[in-house]
């Protein structure tokens, strides 16, 4: 991603128990004095990769980055125990205590925003500053739009692959169809259905096709977590109130932030990021003329790491 700062490595890395059987992959890279900040990665279930780290200028930011429960490093893979918006809240303060910072600034993009929003509500006093990128308000309307009936009228070739995996007889509920098969015992079944599952999403994520995208997507243990995991939070409303996050914005008063969106967004459309920018008007509000959904596109990853850099200015 050009724009970026230059890749590093960790400082320390943690494995940090959570409620059993979960056990966390935590990093720490950049400064071990420097202003402390959380990301959050998307899916739920994509996990973190180092690219995530470069939205940071390392000199100055103590980035923190962790694979949410079932993802990425974390352990049990896959795992759909315990895993709640409620309990990936809990763990962030669980990491917080654990290495003794007080206060962060908290970056997350799809739902690493929906998160973020979810942590900053419940903990306002934690939070020095939001960066939320692609808002996903995980509101019943917009996971219909994108895995019922919306996003399909966009990319029809690509809808096509998605539902015809589900026979006709179950298409009037395609989150629920895919779950079924997603919990399968069957483990070929749960693979075919991960492979489509994730293949939609990264064919819609960005304004123009990128077949990396698409490929590092559709790996087979990356498309078991994001599948498993996506469909089981949205199956269940992603363990949300209607409304809840608009509802609760109130709580982001005094918080400093910024909400970076691509207009052509497909997967979250841009319509998610006025609502909230409506609701919390002291944020800072970019959208991206040039971009779609995924922070890899260069006028988001720009917008991105400008947004840190004013912050890192702001709170030093």
């Amino acid at each position: 991603m050009p724009g970026l700062y230059a890749g590093t490595e960790p400082f320390r890395t943690h494995r940090l128990p959570v409620e059993p059987p979960h056990v966390l992959h935590v990093e720490e890279c950049g400064r071990p004095d420097g202003l402390p900040a959380l990301f959050l990665h998307g899916g739920p279930g994509a996990g973190c990769d180092p690219a995530h780290r470069r939205f940071f200028d390392p000199s100055r930011y103590r980035v923190v980055l962790f694979d949410q429960r079932g993802c990425g490093r974390s352990e049990p893979h896959g795992s759909l125990e315990g895993n709640t918006t409620q309990a990936l809240v809990a763990d962030i303060e669980r990491i917080r205590t654990h290495l003794g910072i007080d206060r962060w600034l908290v970056f997350g993009g799809s739902w690493g925003s929906t998160l973020a929003l979810a942590y900053a509500e419940a903990h306002p006093g934690r939070v020095l500053a939001l960066v939320l990128r692609g808002i996903f308000l995980c509101r019943p309307r917009d996971i219909r739009w994108f895995y019922q009936s919306g996003a399909d009228r966009i990319y029809p070739d690509h809808w096509r692959e998605f539902v015809s995996f589900i026979p006709e007889a179950e298409r009037d509920n395609l989150v629920a169809a895919y779950h079924r098969r997603l919990t399968s015992d069957d483990a070929a079944l749960r693979l075919a259905a991960a492979r489509r599952w994730a293949l939609w999403e990264a064919r819609c994520a960005t304004l123009r096709p990128d077949p990396e995208l698409e490929a590092h997507f559709a790996e087979p243990r990356r498309a078991l977590a994001l599948a498993r995991i996506e469909c089981h939070y949205f199956v269940h409303g992603a363990f949300l109130a209607e409304d809840q996050l608009l509802r609760g914005a109130g709580r982001l008063h005094g918080i400093p932030g910024v909400i970076v969106h691509g207009r052509h967004d497909v997967v979250c459309p841009v319509e998610q990021a006025f609502a909230l920018h409506e609701v919390w008007p002291e944020a800072e509000l970019v959208v991206v003329p040039d971009a779609g959904h995924a922070a890899s596109e260069p006028g988001i990853a720009a917008a991105l790491v400008a947004a840190t850099d004013r912050l890192a200015e702001r709170l030093s």
